[in-house]
């Protein structure tokens, strides 16, 4: 496997635990009767749950980028330390934001996001080049 797909896998695992956190944190808000019903009337989730769901929601979006740059890079037979490094860049972003967003870091949560996407861009260049 190359390290682009190890991260890639990572990458997924990771968004694992992001659903585990947000879900955590939205049933505690929204209460167990709401959350196990059939969610008929609206609820906007609010602080930490809400900022959680948005992060989860972020890095759905952030790997529908990603998992095509892995996939290109792995299949065309491209992976150098450079695209690998990407990779890691991209998985310590999409790690680091989390708390980022979760904890309202500013301006360090754009920061970050930016670093995964540049990471992503790079990898997708490099298997053109």
């Amino acid at each position: 496997m190359t390290p682009e797909l190890t991260a890639l896998t990572l990458a997924a695992l990771l968004q694992v635990v992001q659903y585990g956190l947000f879900s955590v944190a939205a049933n505690l808000q929204v209460g167990p009767r709401y959350a196990a019903g059939p969610r008929d009337e609206h609820r906007p989730l609010t602080g930490a749950a809400g900022r959680l769901q948005r992060a989860l929601q972020n890095h759905f979006e952030a790997l529908i980028l990603f998992t095509p740059a892995v996939l290109v890079v792995s299949l065309a037979g491209q992976s150098t330390p450079f695209t690998a490094g990407c990779a890691w860049v991209y998985l310590a972003a999409r790690v680091l934001y989390i708390p980022a967003y979760a904890f309202g870091w500013v301006p360090w949560r754009s920061v970050i996001w930016a670093a995964g996407f540049l990471a992503t861009v790079a990898m997708l260049i490099a298997a053109l080049v």
